[in-house]
């Protein structure tokens, strides 16, 4: 299969220790250009591939014809301009989570995406992760029974005012950053969407540095009760726990920074104390994520994660936005 020939949009930090690795790395794939005006962060994507053509405006790597697809790391603010036009320049497009600040906004991505014929989606890397797609099988084989009550936290203690994610110019605060996780991972596990949905959050310069959201959600399997926990002022902690009438599905530690933050495992609890465990020490979901990607770029397969999930992700959120009660 012909590599898919891939360009970074900005060196943003997290592309540079994550993402471009990830796609040097995977099968399939082929990192061969950056966007960056700055010698100084160009160096460090050169480390590691030395032969990056690196262009110094976004609109050139978009015109570069020896590009197929690229990575969009800019502020959250930015992903839906700079998706469309990707789009329109005839790349393929993978853009950070959030893609959007409105459910509304990835309508116009799809419409786009249908139009070109690309492949456009959000870089949302945890359900190409084995212990993800291990608790969606455990789930849908009915291991823990009926699911009674779904609960997941995500937080960290952001110290710097300064830092991207506490600005509400470009797109900041702890759902947009991080409940795209809380949520986006219970709906990919269990099929569900929200009936109804009440929040609390506190404030602080004009993002939303803790979310409490409790809903009650209805899928495949019937109804259940789901609460989330986000907080960017808090030690750090990653759980995920699936609680049913027979058992109980557990991800704690890396959940969502896999073998990052903690050691990817994922737990089965059931009767008689029985408890699997299985592990993944040396999964990469962004390596995963990018081989996922250029796969459906050039053999057609559906993408794991289309733009219509991340959607729902999206709607999940606004409604916590519209509902919630300050605290």
């Amino acid at each position: 299969m012909k590599p898919v020939r891939w360009g970074v949009l900005g060196a943003a930090n997290f592309a540079r220790e994550h993402m471009a690795p990830a796609i040097h790395a995977a099968e399939g794939a082929e990192l061969v250009a950056l966007a960056t005006s700055d010698p100084a962060k160009a160096a460090g994507f050169r480390a590691f591939c030395p032969g990056l053509t690196v262009h110094p405006t976004y609109e050139a790597l978009l015109a570069d014809p020896g590009v197929d697809a690229v990575y969009i790391p800019l502020p959250n603010h930015l992903h839906v301009d700079w998706t469309l036009k990707a789009l329109a320049s005839g790349k393929h497009v993978l853009t950070e989570k959030p893609i959007a600040l409105r459910a509304e906004e990835i309508d116009r991505i799809i419409a786009a995406r249908d139009a070109s014929g690309l492949l456009a989606a959000e870089a949302y890397m945890i359900v190409h992760h084995p212990q993800w797609q291990r608790a969606k099988e455990w789930f849908e084989a009915g291991e823990i029974g009926d699911l009674v009550h779904a609960d997941v936290a995500f937080s960290f203690n952001l110290t710097d005012l300064g830092n991207i994610r506490m600005k509400p110019e470009t797109g900041g605060g702890s759902l947009r950053d991080i409940g795209v996780y809380t949520f986006g991972c219970a709906r990919f596990v269990t099929g569900a969407e929200p009936v109804d949905l009440s929040a609390r959050i506190a404030w602080a310069n004009g993002v939303d540095v803790f979310a409490q959201v409790a809903a009650t959600m209805e899928g495949p399997r019937g109804r259940f009760t789901y609460g989330s926990m986000t907080s960017m002022r808090m030690y750090n902690r990653q759980v995920a726990t699936f609680q049913g009438t027979k058992g109980m599905i557990r991800l704690e530690g890396g959940p969502f920074n896999a073998n990052v933050n903690d050691l990817a495992e994922v737990e089965l609890h059931q009767n008689g104390n029985r408890v699997t465990v299985e592990r993944f020490p040396t999964a990469n979901h962004y390596r995963l994520q990018v081989e996922a990607f250029s796969r459906s770029v050039r053999t057609g397969a559906a993408y794991p994660c289309p733009l219509e999930f991340v959607r729902g992700t999206q709607a999940m959120m606004d409604r916590a936005y519209e509902v919630a009660v300050a605290i």
